[in-house]
């Protein structure tokens, strides 16, 4: 809508936004974040159509509830269990192109309902297969992406970097002919892969990011700058109940190698057998050999291993009430919304000072941080429980803080904000 100003100057007058959402995500904090935005920005007067392929678990925040409207458009699921998880990211060269075809077939059917929809701007979020998506490439309409982090198996040596060969291997026996061959496939595919990604990180206006972690982190694969857009908190979901604090600790997330669980077992494993407490472990998603790991490590350790799958919102914030403590140790996690989770029902957090946790978890403040060790990491957890005191105290200020710095409203002021700008329109 277009205004005249005092100087006769042509002004684009403040109005809802007409927004086109599009995402590819599994249960889990990312799409709490974006169902929390997208209710947010809906409760605002703002206008939202989301476009989506067929999710994992459409039961988890579905999204239908916050839009005016959804629209599903196909994407070829031969490949979408084995590119999750990151023991199976090795991908041959033509399983990468056959994939990389069915996300672009996806990503034109989506554009071309986008572009038909006259919105002021596309607000996509990350896509759980291979982070940056290609929706961006086919719309013209201006273009805002949340991206909580790159593609970190193809940057990180975590099992391995994908690029070079294994020097444990190598050592191990000389390198036949096949294992070369095998090599280079992976280190090509991974090049395609990571290409694919940067053109389509590239093809957006503005990058968000939920932390100064994360924006390194893009900056060092993509080259290219993104903006921190911290994430808030729903305090209508979490929130203190005031319930006796029970002899057992917490994690939250997925089951599997991304979230360290094997670090949380060893720890609470070097914790004195008196105290010791039982660790509770809630995720959506599990990777059944590694839940093996930690259930046959925590039996060699004296630690009771208890894990909970797909809990409701309900059970959730019960254990966040009763628990002593939140144990959260993933590797280079690129921000940590658990943790502030749990401050919220008042519970303080032992983190591992990597990351993104370094931003949300201050040491002495909401939580204790440690190295990444599990002799450290267990010396933590025992201090607060033989402190009552100390584990009180972090606590109140661990939901004081909550409360302040990561309110809800404030995240989708800094969303809306962005997505005006990048609109061209004035909020």
């Amino acid at each position: 809508m277009v205004s005249i100003d005092e100087f006769g100057n042509n002004t684009m007058s403040s109005r809802p936004l007409r927004i086109a959402v599009w995402y590819n995500l599994p249960s889990g904090g990312a799409k709490r974040a974006l169902y929390n935005h997208m209710a947010g920005l809906k409760k605002r007067g703002h206008s939202i159509e989301v476009f989506r392929p067929p999710v994992d678990d459409e039961q988890f925040m579905p999204t239908s509830q916050v839009s005016d409207r959804e629209h599903v458009f196909p994407w070829d699921k031969w490949q979408r269990t084995s590119w999750f998880y990151p023991r199976k990211i090795q991908l041959s060269c033509g399983e990468v192109f056959r994939f990389l075809q069915s996300a672009d077939v996806h990503a034109r059917l989506a554009a071309s309902a986008i572009e038909q929809g006259e919105f002021d701007v596309l607000y996509s979020h990350n896509c759980m297969y291979m982070a940056s998506p290609h929706v961006g490439r086919y719309v013209s309409i201006p273009k805002v992406l949340y991206l909580p982090e790159p593609n970190r198996p193809l940057y990180e040596p975590l099992p391995r970097l994908l690029w070079i060969a294994d020097e444990a291997e190598k050592a191990s026996a000389p390198m036949r002919a096949r294992r070369r061959l095998r090599h280079w496939i992976d280190a090509r595919s991974a090049a395609i892969r990571a290409r694919e990604e940067l053109i389509n990180a590239k093809a957006f206006d503005r990058i968000l990011v939920n932390s100064f972690f994360s924006r390194e982190a893009v900056l060092r694969a993509y080259g290219v700058n993104s903006k921190v857009c911290y994430l808030g908190i729903d305090a209508g979901m979490f929130k203190n109940l005031g319930l006796p604090r029970e002899r057992f600790v917490m994690g939250v997330g997925t089951l599997g190698p991304t979230k360290n669980v094997l670090l949380a077992v060893e720890a609470v494993g070097r914790v004195p057998a008196e105290i010791r407490p039982e660790l509770v472990w809630v995720a959506n998603m599990t990777d059944p050999p590694y839940r093996d790991r930690c259930v046959d490590r925590a039996s060699e350790l004296g630690v009771k291993f208890t894990h909970r799958s797909m809990v409701s919102d309900e059970e959730l914030l019960s254990l966040l009430n009763r628990a002593s403590m939140m144990v959260y140790a993933p590797r280079l996690e690129p921000f940590g919304l658990a943790p502030l989770e749990a401050n919220m029902c008042g519970l303080p957090v032992v983190a591992v000072a990597e990351g993104g946790v370094r931003e949300t978890v201050v040491d002495g403040v909401n939580g204790l941080l440690a190295d990444h060790d599990a002799a450290l990491f267990g010396a933590a957890i025992a201090r607060l429980l033989r402190d009552e005191p100390l584990r009180a105290k972090l606590g109140d200020q661990a939901l004081e803080r909550a409360r302040t710095t990561w309110a809800q409203e404030p995240s989708i002021d800094r969303v809306e904000a962005e997505l005006y700008d990048v609109a061209g329109l004035k909020p």
